[in-house]
């Protein structure tokens, strides 16, 4: 009898540890998940401030180039099209078709920007205003702000992804559907989505 509660208390200990140790397991990888799904609302931070400086940086423009209307037009799709791509990953952050429209419409933005930043070193005096070399200084800073946002990110994605590929983390993420999630990549092949316009006055 007396072997036989020894053995039941082992039995206990032992399946108890497993339990703590399961546990310890799960909430690391909440942990690790929540630590992206954070680095990403910065991610979120920085664009929605992009996103309010365009439209006057838009108005600034307007008045000197009336002839770029096109120009200008592009600018203002192009950032209705990454409001759209920041939603879309705000409601699923690390969802892989979720980045790729952001990353794809926030290129498509860069590149409508840098035009229009291109197409105003022919007009001087739009060069001289100072309310466009204000607004263009804080969209190079938030610019910034944003390839450090995606950076720090991108670091909780990897940490995550580590933590629920290597085993024995991997058997509890399986079961308890922890997916991988995506980096915020942009593509190399394409200059104007990497570069930052460039802003010279």
């Amino acid at each position: 009898m007396g072997s036989a509660l020894i053995l039941l208390v082992l039995f206990l200990v032992v399946v108890g540890g497993l339990a703590l140790w399961g546990v310890g397991i799960y909430n690391g990888l909440i942990t690790a998940r929540n630590a992206y799904k954070n680095a990403f609302a910065q991610i979120d931070v920085q664009l929605q401030r992009r996103f309010d400086l365009i439209p006057n940086l838009v108005e600034t423009v307007k008045g000197y180039m009336q002839h770029e209307r096109e120009t200008l037009e592009a600018v203002t799709q192009a950032r209705t099209l990454a409001q759209a791509g920041l939603s879309a990953a705000k409601a699923d952050p690390g969802d892989a078709a979720a980045m790729a429209q952001l990353a794809q419409s926030q290129g498509a933005l860069n590149s409508a920007l840098g035009r229009l930043l291109a197409v105003s070193e022919a007009y001087p005096d739009l060069k001289a205003s100072q309310n466009m070399m204000q607004l263009t200084e804080e969209l190079t800073s938030t610019e910034n702000k944003v390839a450090f946002a995606r950076q720090a990110y991108n670091d909780s994605v990897m940490a995550y992804n580590n933590k629920r590929e290597v085993f024995p983390s991997s058997v509890l993420a399986g079961m308890f559907n922890f997916k991988e999630a995506a980096l915020l990549d942009i593509p190399a092949d394409r200059a104007e989505v990497r570069d930052v316009p460039k802003v010279s006055f």
